[in-house]
């Protein structure tokens, strides 16, 4: 998926499909690129959520920018998502630690231990957003809890991006682990900092995807030692 993702987008941003274009139908794509329909649906999806298309029901798919500025994930764009998230979930962590309660604690271990061995990303990616939201529980104040619920669609879909095209999901097991840690031993310093930590890789990560890394600049110098 992720090179028949490279592919299309390589080509829009190349202005192969100019803004307004539409793309071969899904029957031609398929055909062209040798692949089965349900990988190019996930490249189209994802196509889509970076921002170079929007699908028509019954007319197809259009290209409307050709480069890819802020995905949007549900009704939010990832940098609004980013900036609420460090503004409520690291102070959300120092609390957790601070409050919860045993059974804060054995829930949040026992879905650890799922999410390690769970091998399928849709069932990884539901238990990502239950995650989150234990440990908004477990900082003892609903409004915590009422705020990740409202972006829980947007960091579900956020999550199942990153992990198609970012590979994040060991990362974020270990990531979450040190989260856990932290509240087991109750450590506010630490909870906030495993937080902390954890946002940023997912930044970085996001980053990485929608600005990849260009080779033709590393090039310029001739052959490579």
């Amino acid at each position: 998926m992720e090179a028949v993702l490279a592919h299309l987008r390589g080509a829009i941003e190349r202005g192969e499909y100019a803004v307004g274009d539409k793309l071969p139908s899904e029957a031609e794509l398929c055909r062209t690129l040798e692949i089965s329909r349900p990988v190019l649906r996930e490249a189209l999806r994802a196509l889509q959520t970076m921002g170079l298309t929007v699908s028509k029901t019954g007319k197809g798919t259009f290209v409307v920018a050709s480069a890819v500025e802020d995905p949007t994930f549900g009704d939010y764009a990832a940098s609004d998502l980013l900036e609420v998230r460090r503004h409520i979930e690291i102070p959300v962590a120092g609390y957790a630690a601070l409050r919860r309660t045993p059974e804060n604690l054995d829930h949040l271990a026992h879905l650890l231990d799922r999410m390690e061995r769970e091998t399928d990303t849709t069932a990884w990616v539901a238990m990502d957003t239950l995650f989150h939201l234990a440990v908004a529980e477990a900082a003892q104040n609903p409004v915590f809890r009422r705020v990740i619920e409202e972006i829980r669609d947007a960091l579900a879909r956020q999550s199942a991006f990153l992990n198609e095209l970012g590979d994040r999901r060991e990362q974020s097991n270990r990531e979450h682990r040190a989260i856990v840690e932290a509240l087991v031993d109750g450590s506010e310093i630490d909870a906030v900092d495993a937080m902390s930590h954890h946002l940023d890789r997912v930044e970085t990560t996001l980053t990485h995807i929608v600005r990849p890394a260009r080779t033709d600049q590393h090039q310029e110098g001739g052959t490579q030692a």
